[in-house]
């Protein structure tokens, strides 16, 4: 249990904790001010774990994202780490690298415990750890409800070294005795905002008061509501604040444009015609689904155009085969699915199709931010059918950008 020092403030003067914010009362309302300017452009000078750098690159990452820069290195130095930014900037690799070069991997316990909203994004969060880990052999297990307990409990009885998992089924755990805590030494909460608004405060709070007292805290959240605020005095030892800003994302300099395509089934065709325009350089082209992205494949292949695959259903091994091949320039377009698109960045991507519109606004970021990212330039090419207009209008809103039918010189633009 906690010491006197880290017990939670419930005795906080109410009304000083709904005024205070740390001292940052002159910040515009939900956001923090950033009090950390140390910038690392590049992995390799982060001192990692050198199996955990062959694993970030592996993954296909090729420099930190603004969020990666800036709050990897306080979380890797010990600090408790308050960041805030949108989805889109590269958070969730952002806090498994922190965590994987935390942890001692000759000791089978569990030193990090990740907490997530929601089943999918814990499970997503799995993924991610276990894909940059890979060379690391670590063990990350995924406690979320709907599964097995028996099966939690095995993982946990292992000594699973990094365990993410939803609040409720975390809790109840360590409340069965079955998931012990004390050689915990990173708490991350991921997505706070989301979290505390859905109602898991009280299990955090919960959560936390069963870690050791040295436990270092790290927080994400993508605005910063008041209970987020409250959370972070409650939790943290003057922690580092990092905002990474929406206008910070990466659509400047990407040239964005759609093509509007009667049927569905037209836009074979039309990927077709443009496919000369599309080999000048190197594209990844979006579809929403793993069947979707086999599919077009094997349409392409048998027009005798040359295309790979990547999809989540493919083993690590198979994907670092098609990725370095398409890093080295010997393949020229990559047909992919959203899971990847937080993976692939790879710098002389300057073209970007969505086959499909993605099924949600954020994802839109993850995939053509990858074109111009850090400062280059690069042209996303949407196909829209008459039932995406009001997504494509949805995401112009969202990212207050503008995206024109697309120019007959398009070739000229890449």
């Amino acid at each position: 249990m906690r010491d006197s020092e880290r017990e939670l403030r419930n005795n906080d003067d109410q009304e000083g904790s709904k005024n205070d914010t740390n001292g940052l009362s002159d910040v515009p309302e939900g956001e923090i001010e950033s009090n950390w300017d140390t910038i690392v452009d590049k992995f390799d000078d982060m001192n990692l774990k050198e199996e955990l750098l062959r694993g970030i690159y592996s993954y296909g990452f090729e420099k930190p994202s603004t969020i990666q820069q800036r709050a990897i290195l306080p979380v890797v130095k010990g600090h408790d780490v308050i960041a805030q930014a949108q989805s889109g900037t590269g958070k969730t690799a952002t806090f498994s690298i922190s965590a994987l070069q935390s942890i001692d991997l000759t000791l089978k316990k569990t030193q990090a415990l990740i907490l997530a909203p929601t089943r999918e994004l814990a499970q997503q969060i799995q993924k991610v750890v276990l894909a940059l880990g890979d060379y690391l052999s670590v063990d990350c297990h995924a406690c979320i409800g709907g599964t097995s307990i028996k099966d939690d409990m095995r993982k946990l009885q292992d000594g699973a070294q990094v365990v993410v998992g939803t609040p409720g089924r975390v809790f109840d755990m360590i409340n069965r005795g079955l998931f012990r805590t004390d050689d915990i030494k990173l708490f991350i909460l991921d997505e706070a905002d989301e979290m505390l608004s859905r109602g898991f405060k009280d299990q955090i709070y919960e959560v936390f008061q069963t870690l050791p007292a040295i436990t270092q805290v790290v927080l994400l959240s993508a605005t910063m509501p008041a209970e987020v605020l409250e959370v972070s005095k409650k939790f943290m030892r003057d922690p580092v604040r990092i905002l990474v800003k929406r206008d910070e994302l990466t659509l400047e300099g990407i040239k964005q444009f759609f093509v509007s395509v009667e049927k569905e089934d037209w836009k074979l065709d039309t990927l077709c015609d443009l496919y000369e325009t599309v080999t000048i350089t190197q594209a990844v082209i979006f579809c929403n689904t793993r069947r979707k992205v086999e599919w077009l494949t094997e349409k392409m292949h048998s027009r005798e155009f040359t295309v790979s695959a990547l999809h989540g259903e493919m083993t690590q091994q198979e994907r670092e085969v098609i990725m370095k091949e398409f890093r080295s320039g010997s393949s020229r377009v990559l047909i992919a699915t959203d899971l990847l698109a937080r993976g692939i960045d790879v710098q002389h991507v300057s073209l970007v199709i969505n086959y499909d519109l993605p099924k949600n606004r954020e994802n839109y970021i993850h995939r053509i931010g990858r074109g111009g990212r850090f400062g280059r330039k690069g042209v996303a090419i949407n196909f829209v059918t008459g039932d995406d207009t009001r997504m494509l209008r949805d995401i112009e809103t969202f990212y207050s950008t503008q995206i024109d039918e697309m120019p007959l010189n398009i070739a000229e633009l890449i």
